[in-house]
């Protein structure tokens, strides 16, 4: 269980995080809103990234943001990013690797890890092959094989669906749903594709300009009126 309280980040004289205050349960939960809402912001406060100006982040019974930025990943923090991290000249095998060497698991378990973690997405590329010659969706399903190796606590998924076509983006969807289970990591997923959300997640939080509007089960969710105002850019402004 993740329990944020009054989280609020300011650049300058910008604010964009505004108390935000939210309790994500175990499973795969949604976190939408319209561009610039606070979504990446938020991942970048859990990453260790962006300090927030003030609130509280509980993970797992853990004070998160009391744990140094560098030590996240090993106490069990993954994430995609909007922009893919895998580096090109490396194997696939290598890619995962790299991220199984900051896990808080032994080394002797690391070829049957990364090896597990890629079979999981059912990326079908060879584990020797580039990663610079897989195609548009292979690399996605890479990022999210790089998400869960190691057995992480937390996976933060930052619009892993983008760009794909139908047919991919179901494939991801039933990757993403099986995370819990497979690796018992709380997932939190932000995509601007409803359907994927609706898919993925039973409950969802909603930011706009910062605040949180709306959080419950996802159904409910993208049916309240101020979210649907929110989306379409009519919503009352503070």
């Amino acid at each position: 269980m993740i329990e944020v309280e009054n989280l609020t980040v300011r650049f300058g004289g910008v604010t964009s995080l505004a108390a935000m205050s939210v309790t994500f349960q175990p499973g795969t939960c949604g976190l939408i809103g319209p561009n610039g809402a606070g979504k990446t912001t938020f991942f970048n406060v859990l990453s260790g990234f962006v300090r927030p100006a003030a609130g509280t982040v509980r993970a797992f019974g853990s004070d998160l943001l009391s744990i140094v930025h560098f030590r996240r990943a090993r106490w069990g923090v993954r994430r995609t990013f909007q922009t893919e991290q895998a580096i090109e000249e490396l194997s696939v095998y290598d890619n995962v690797a790299m991220v199984h060497e900051h896990a808080k698991v032994t080394g002797s378990s690391r070829r049957a890890d990364v090896l597990g973690a890629i079979s999981f997405t059912g990326l079908q590329a060879d584990p020797a092959a580039r990663a610079g010659t897989l195609a548009a969706g292979e690399r996605r399903l890479l990022e999210v094989a790089r998400a869960v190796v190691g057995r992480p606590k937390l996976v933060l998924l930052d619009e892993p669906a983008a760009g794909l076509p139908d047919a991919e983006t179901g494939h991801l969807a039933e990757v993403i749903r099986k995370i819990p289970e497979h690796i018992g990591a709380l997932t939190i997923l932000v995509d601007h594709d409803m359907s994927l959300v609706s898919a993925c997640c039973e409950t969802t939080a909603v930011l706009d300009f910062g605040k949180l509007i709306a959080a419950g089960p996802t159904a409910e969710v993208l049916r309240d009126e101020q979210v649907i105002r929110a989306y379409l850019g009519t919503a009352e402004q503070p």
